[in-house]
């Protein structure tokens, strides 16, 4: 006999709530039961068969789904996530799981003491070139330094919503748990201090908000790395995506498209090429091999990824995977980028015991 699928409470529709709804739709291990979201968006004719719903609460208690998928802006998902799992519900979050230390740890003592699955959204992680660019990485042994960023140029729409995510949560919060993630997994040491720095660069940004950010993190065992993010219509397209990993032994690079733009969701994940650089050399000092290329063809676009991250979340509850190491890893990239916050606003660097 068949299992019957899991039914779906979403939670919000943007741009990722939309595409993780989409995901449930095209998987016949998932069935939706209902949406959630503040106002009536536009939707893939896919899911115009859905009622949208306006009272998070109001369809949790109605509807009482196996699995909510909170999608919603940062500042509800701890409150909204505890909701469904005292509920009974599994629950799989957008990042960053919560916009402080005390949420995020609160989210998962509810997930633990409900005996519920808690997936956060680190989309990366079920990326092929991504987990490839990692076990390369790694195969070079540390200690690393990581150079990485995200900048986003962004005008209309996109940037209204970025303007919308900064009334909570800055850029190198909402996009620097991913990276800092990939630098925990790589490094595979405790971050032990954080410094930061950021720039309001326009007035429509809140006050005590900014729109540029940058970050460098020091590792326990003395790799380094920095993180920069920043939205708006002013960013720089000449430097968006640096994905650099350097070692003792070498060095992993993600060479990206040079048509590629900032404000293509697509380009935020695709790697096109990874270039693998040895340190070593020969008699006469030259390097003894020349860098190799991997070609990442076939690479999955964003709706595939978030079909292949949902179907992560399937098997995590069918097969009562032990999901303990992902969510302290989630707490753990949060708090490097909370503590890149705090060190902006005090001007200090900050400290951590993790």
């Amino acid at each position: 006999m068949s299992k019957r699928p899991i039914s779906v409470l979403v939670a919000g529709l943007g741009n990722m709530g939309r595409s993780h709804a989409l995901a449930y739709e095209n998987s016949p291990g998932f069935e939706i039961v209902g949406l959630v979201n503040r106002s009536k968006p536009d939707l893939d004719p896919a899911l115009n068969k859905y009622d949208v719903t306006t009272s998070f609460p109001d369809a949790l208690a109605r509807l009482k789904p196996d699995l909510v998928s909170i999608n919603t802006y940062s500042d509800s998902h701890a409150d909204f996530a505890v909701m469904a799992l005292e509920a009974g519900s599994h629950v799989f979050v957008e990042k960053p799981l919560a916009t402080n230390l005390d949420d995020a740890k609160r989210v998962i003592a509810a997930a633990k003491a409900n005996n519920r699955k808690l997936v956060v959204g680190y989309i990366l992680r079920h990326h092929p070139s991504w987990i490839q660019m990692i076990k390369e990485a790694r195969a070079l042994g540390g200690p690393y330094v990581f150079r990485m960023n995200l900048n986003q140029q962004s005008s209309g729409d996109t940037w209204h919503t970025h303007k919308q995510l900064m009334q909570t949560t800055s850029p190198i919060v909402d996009c620097g748990v991913h990276y800092l993630d990939v630098m925990c997994q790589i490094a595979d040491a405790a971050p032990i201090e954080v410094r930061g720095m950021g720039v309001r660069l326009s007035d429509e940004v809140a006050p005590d908000m900014y729109n540029y950010g940058h970050l460098q993190v020091l590792f326990e065992d003395g790799s380094v790395g920095w993180y920069e993010a920043g939205w708006g219509p002013m960013i720089s397209e000449s430097a968006f995506f640096v994905k650099d990993v350097m070692s003792p032994n070498g060095s992993v690079s993600i060479v990206i498209d040079e048509a590629a733009k900032s404000d293509d969701i697509d380009t935020h994940t695709k790697t096109s090429t990874i270039r693998i650089h040895s340190a070593k050399v020969d008699a006469d000092g030259k390097f003894s091999a020349p860098d190799r290329l991997l070609k990442m063809d076939d690479e999955p676009g964003h709706q595939q990824l978030c079909d292949r991250e949902q179907e992560f979340v399937r098997k995590a509850i069918e097969q009562d995977m032990d999901l303990t190491r992902h969510m302290n890893d989630a707490v753990k990239s949060l708090a490097v980028v909370l503590a890149a916050d705090a060190s902006i606003k005090t001007g200090k660097a900050q400290q951590l015991e993790l």
